[in-house]
Order: structure tokens, then C-alpha cells, then sequence
């Protein structure tokens, strides 16, 4: 199938519907595409063909993306039967018992499911990379991170496998990989997207589900298909009665976005940032909207700490958890040097401090809305990283040295947190390119529940700077 990389999912899918493809044979041109990037990035954890054959024998129902073929992120995606190893060496061999409902969801929208994507241990670090998989790389430039902690997803799409692929987000880790590879990606609101059967939260409320893609318009119709709260939930996001792909159909009203050039931890962006940024608010300008730089005031040292104590606990509980389930004690060895000083810290903390951290959350939600109601801004826009994809190496979970490694990641995605703590939905636009022909990701963000909003935004900058044809170096499509 020549064209087969020039459709994105919803165009791969009319072709199946008027018949002139099948979804077997679109199984074929992913799976051939996948072993291809699989030996140049590492970007698979596991493909398994066989079990995407058997949904096209078994019927696919009928949805908007009825036998396209889908990769899930190896990370609280479930798919019964398969594995599912959360890129640590504690869960090798581990196979889901069920399907995740957000796997239900894929399968009902008519997805064919042939693929894990990498993660790094638990989601982890800002790059993916681990010692059950190894290191994945970015098609932009083999020697650099494609992001984390979807990283595997990231690559896989960038490199022209799929058009779409699933993705997770707990500090930035669907914005991330998307920044660092050239593609959309959207974080959506608290509550918004289901993470169950077995919990309906993660990291107390900060991590959720959606995807990175090269076209907006999937994104949008992947989250009509999948959003919507689950049984059980103790959160559910701001409802929203349109479709998220009829954002797409006309430019939003002239908007006033903030220009927040300065993190919460004193990161600002470097010289490639920078210039993306002033790129984008000039033609955010050109379109008619309204720039001012501002950005929120927030206790840097707060949220970090916060962040540090809800995962560290949240980690010593999933590892507390698997040493039960195979009735032995975790050690070093079962788990990432940098994961084994998050459940050091989650075992030694006094419970004092979990309360801390999520009363930041809350605070940061607070600061976040006022700044945006107050100040009578739409949108806040920022880089989504702070410069270039690191080297290899830099961000890993097994660092040559903890000082180093501490001033790499808080340094590299400095903004993207706060919208997970917030609660608040985010988007990452891939509006720039550095002369060495890398991507840096421009970052907006939104009030809770205005993810609508987001895609209409991102839709007229599709159309004003599209991107969708550039092509890494490493390009299987």
C-alpha cells in the first residue's frame, strides 16, 4: 500500500469502509512497519500480530476507526491474556487478567490492537529507557530521548508505523514525547478518560489516558470515543455535550493567551525554545489573538515536593503490592536505581506529608483558574520542554550520577506538571524546529473541562503551520 502513510487513522478507516482496503491488510502494513522501526528504535516492547488477527476473524464493530490497527503504551493499558510489565523488571512475565476499560473502549471504537509501545519503569522519567527494554530512540536523531514516559509511542508514531497511538500523561508524558518527536498530543482534564477496572486514579489523581497522533482531528475523535466516566469513579471531568472533532470545523474567536516564559521552578527556556516560543506568539498574533506575557505565581519548592511525595508513595505501594504477589521482598535488583529511592523515600515518609502533597495539588488548581479568570486569559502557552531532546542517557531511571540526573529532569519539562496537578487539561503543538531540524513542542493549557477549546486552537494551527508533512530521518511510513 504505497499511500498507506499519507491517510491518518480516520482516513485509514474510510478506506476500509468503502472497501477499498481491508483490515487485515492494514494489520500487514503496520506490522511490517513496526518490526522495521522496532530494529532501528527499540520502540516496541511486545507485537503480537496473532491477537489482532483474531479480532478481525472474531468481527470488529462498527466504529470510526473500525480496522485500523492501534499500539497501547506499556503502562495501564490491560489487554487480557497479554503482558502488561509496566517497563520493570518486577512485573517481566506479568499478564493482564482483564482488559483495562480504556482497552474496552479501543475495541469498541473499532481498533485493532497489535502492539505495546516502551515506557520506562512505572512511567517514571521524562525519557524511556530501562533495563528490561533498553533504550528507545527518537527517529529525529537516533542519539537523542524521543521523550518519556511514552517515548515508545512516540517514536512508533513519528516514524510512520501508525498514525495514532495510545499514550499516558502523569508529569508530561503524553506532551513530552510528543514535543520531542513532531506529533500533537493532548493531556485531557481530571477525570476525563477511564483508568480502571481495578482503580479509577493514579498518582492521586495526576495520571491519565489519551494519545499522541500527527493529525489533531484523530486525537479529537479518539477522546469522543473514549472519554466519559467510568464505575466508580470519584472524579469526572466538566461535561462537554459537542464533539470533540466538531472543534475542528471553524477558528475560535480571537483569543488572549498568556505567555508563561518562566517555570514554576525557575526553568526558562533556552535559545531553541525561546525562538520557538517567540515563533508561535507571532503567528498565534497573525491569527488575530492577543499575547501578553504573564504566567501564575506558584511555591516551586511546594509542588515539587508534593510531586516527589505522591509518587514516591504511590511506587513503594505498587512495589509493596508485587512482593506480595510473588511472595519475596523487592530488592535493587528487581527495580531502577532511581524507582528504588522513590519507594525509599514513599516507605519513609510520615503520612503527614502525602496530605501536604495533595493540599499543593489543590492550591495549584486554585492558582492556576484565578490566574486565568482573573487576568481574563483563554489559554497559557508555553515551551513544552525547555530545550532539545536530551542525548541518551541523561534522563535515564539509572543515572551515572543523582545530582545530575535531578538537575536533567526538573530542568527538562519544567511547566508540564502543574497541569496534572491541576487537574487541567494541556495540549503539546509540534510549531517548531530547530536549524538542526529537531522539534520543540509549544505547550497550551486550559481551564478544567476545556479541552473543546484546545482542539479548535489547535485546529486553526494545523491548518496556518501544518506539519504533517515532515518526515524524520528514520521513516518506516
Amino acid at each position: 500500500m504505497d499511500d498507506y502513510a499519507s491517510h491518518d487513522a480516520l482516513g485509514l478507516a474510510e478506506l476500509v469502509r468503502k472497501g477499498e482496503v481491508s483490515a487485515k491488510e492494514l494489520l500487514n502494513e503496520a506490522v511490517t512497519r513496526a518490526e522495521q522501526a522496532q530494529a532501528e528504535l527499540n520502540c516496541f516492547s511486545n507485537i503480537f500480530a496473532s491477537y489482532a488477527e483474531k479480532q478481525i476473524a472474531d468481527g470488529l464493530p462498527d466504529g470510526p476507526f473500525t480496522g485500523v490497527p492501534m499500539a497501547a503504551k506499556d503502562l495501564g493499558f490491560e489487554i487480557k491474556g497479554l503482558p502488561i510489565t509496566n517497563g520493570s523488571l518486577a512485573f517481566k512475565g506479568n499478564i493482564a487478567p482483564h482488559d483495562s476499560v480504556m482497552c474496552e473502549r479501543h475495541k469498541a471504537a473499532g481498533f485493532t490492537l497489535f502492539g505495546q509501545t516502551t515506557s520506562p519503569e512505572f512511567g517514571l522519567t521524562t525519557t524511556t529507557e530501562s533495563s528490561l527494554y533498553g533504550q528507545t530512540q527518537n527517529p529525529w536523531d537516533t542519539t537523542r530521548t524521543s521523550g518519556g514516559s511514552s517515548g515508545g509511542a512516540s517514536a512508533t508514531v513519528a516514524a510512520g508505523v501508525i498514525p495514532l497511538a495510545h499514550a499516558s500523561d502523569g508529569g508530561g508524558s503524553i506532551r513530552i514525547p510528543a514535543g520531542c518527536t513532531g506529533l500533537f498530543g493532548m493531556k485531557p482534564s481530571r477525570g476525563r478518560t477511564p483508568m480502571g477496572p481495578m482503580t479509577t486514579e493514579g498518582w492521586n489523581g495526576q495520571s491519565t489516558h489519551h494519545a499522541v497522533s500527527r493529525s489533531v482531528r484523530d486525537n479529537a475523535a479518539l477522546l469522543d470515543v473514549t472519554h466519559g466516566r467510568e464505575i466508580g469513579s470519584r472524579y469526572d471531568a466538566p461535561a462537554e455535550t459537542r464533539s470533540y472533532l466538531s472543534a475542528l470545523d471553524k477558528d475560535p474567536k480571537s483569543l488572549k493567551i498568556a505567555l508563561w516564559d518562566t517555570a514554576p521552578n525557575g526553568t526558562k527556556p533556552d535559545s531553541d525554545a525561546a525562538a520557538g516560543l517567540a515563533a508561535t506568539a507571532k503567528l498565534l498574533e497573525d491569527l488575530g489573538h492577543k499575547i501578553e506575557i504573564a504566567g501564575p505565581e506558584f511555591d516551586g519548592e511546594a509542588l515539587g515536593k508534593g510531586l516527589m511525595a505522591t509518587v514516591s508513595a504511590a511506587i513503594a505501594m505498587v512495589m509493596e503490592a508485587r512482593g506480595e504477589a510473588l511472595g519475596r521482598s523487592m530488592g535493587p535488583d528487581d527495580m531502577e536505581p532511581v524507582t528504588a529511592r522513590f519507594v525509599e523515600i514513599g516507605n519513609s515518609m510520615p503520612m503527614k506529608e502525602l496530605m501536604k502533597a495533595t493540599q499543593s495539588s489543590i492550591t495549584a488548581g486554585l492558582i492556576y483558574d484565578r490566574f486565568l479568570v482573573e487576568g481574563g486569559y483563554d489559554m497559557i502557552l508555553s515551551p513544552t520542554t525547555s530545550r532539545v531532546p536530551d542525548k541518551l542517557g541523561v534522563l535515564s531511571l539509572a543515572p551515572e550520577s543523582m545530582e545530575g540526573y535531578t538537575e536533567a529532569v526538573t530542568s527538562f519539562a519544567a511547566w508540564c506538571a502543574i497541569s496534572n496537578q491541576a487537574g487541567s487539561p494541556a495540549m503539546s503543538v509540534p510549531l517548531h524546529w530547530t536549524a538542526e531540524n529537531l522539534p520543540i513542542g509549544m505547550m497550551f493549557g486550559a481551564r478544567c473541562g476545556q479541552e473543546w477549546e484546545l482542539y479548535q486552537l489547535a485546529g486553526q494551527l494545523e491548518r496556518a503551520a501544518p506539519w504533517a508533512h515532515r518526515r524524520p530521518p528514520v521513516w518506516v511510513g
